[in-house]
């Protein structure tokens, strides 16, 4: 009895699955293959091979046509940007006022101001002085924050670049080739001196001196005589390169380095801004601002002019300098 109902149950559940008896006359579907490359065994390896045939012919359409087609885009686009420029500005000098005409805005009560009070305002002999340090002092000083901004930015790009060969020298040089060495830390400093020049070692010991007291006459000077902070800071950054040239940037590093361009700029800049706020403030509030012009003639005169040159050649010399220093792989 139990098994007769077993097989019972065997048939009902045979039958519910598919698995009964099947007449005779029925067709049945054929198989598939097992080796169609349309099965689901093989779909997944057929699709990482049609992805891979994409990017390798995406690669080899790059190589062969990309280059060529981004280069000659970059070519059109660099053209037609400056055939845009220059028809800016050709709009812009079609609108200028003529040449010559008295009606024209140039000559207006600003540069008559300029010509007539400036020297009695300022307490500066040189016009273009007391304009650029009394008048317009905030643009001067966005240009000095330019060019210690530009050495700044030209020393963090190199400095990377600057240590690495000086860790390559290291390692030439005393044979090191462990890789605990470089993993100590920032690599010792190599000096490569050069071969004595007696010649333009004494040149140099006769023009330096002469070099930066015509530099420091320039920048002291700037209120009364044409010169100023800019150019008396060229002269004296000459100076530097010459001692760098003559003996050699570890002779200037003593007395010059990385240290002392970045206090010594950011200080000219801080004191440069916090007089010119000062003397700004008082002026458009009409306060006294205590601050004397002297008599135009004499050093001390063009209040704070003579300081402010004397911080716009400081910054002015170290970024120069600087700049000869890091391009000829030097050091500051």
């Amino acid at each position: 009895m139990r098994e007769d109902i077993k097989d019972l149950l065997n048939k009902f559940f045979n039958w519910i699955i598919g698995n009964g008896p099947r007449p005779e006359n029925e067709i049945l579907p054929p198989e598939p293959p097992p080796d169609l490359p349309f099965t689901r065994r093989n779909s997944g390896r057929k699709s990482r091979f049609h992805e891979a045939s994409i990017n390798e012919r995406y690669n080899e359409w790059v190589e062969l046509h990309g280059l060529h087609i981004f280069s000659s885009l970059y070519t059109w686009m660099s053209v037609l940007t400056c055939l845009v420029i220059i028809l800016l500005l050709l709009i812009t000098v079609t609108e200028l006022p003529p040449f010559g005409d008295e009606h024209n805005p140039a000559n207006n009560e600003v540069v008559l101001r300029y010509i007539k009070t400036g020297a009695r305002e300022t307490g500066a002999k040189n016009i273009v002085a007391g304009m650029i340090l009394d008048y317009r002092a905030f643009d001067t000083f966005g240009e000095s924050a330019v060019l210690f901004t530009a050495a700044v930015s030209v020393l963090m790009l190199l400095g990377a670049s600057r240590r690495n060969r000086t860790c390559e020298k290291n390692i030439f040089k005393f044979g090191i080739t462990s890789k605990s060495f470089l993993q100590r830390g920032p690599p010792l400093r190599v000096h490569i001196y050069r071969q004595d020049d007696m010649i333009l070692r004494g040149i140099a010991s006769i023009s330096i001196p002469t070099i930066l007291v015509m530099g420091c006459a320039i920048i002291i000077n700037g209120h009364l005589t044409p010169g100023g902070g800019f150019s008396g800071g060229a002269v004296l950054s000459t100076a530097l390169i010459l001692a760098a040239n003559a003996y050699g940037f570890d002779h200037v590093h003593y007395f010059f380095n990385e240290r002392t361009f970045i206090f010594s700029s950011s200080g000219s800049l801080i004191i440069y801004a916090l007089a010119k706020g000062y003397s700004f403030f008082t002026g458009a509030n009409h306060i006294p601002s205590g601050i004397p012009t002297g008599t135009i003639g004499n050093i001390l005169s063009g209040g704070l002019i003579l300081p402010l040159n004397i911080c716009v050649g400081i910054v002015v010399a170290g970024t120069l300098y600087s700049f000869y220093a890091l391009f000829s792989e030097g050091d500051i």
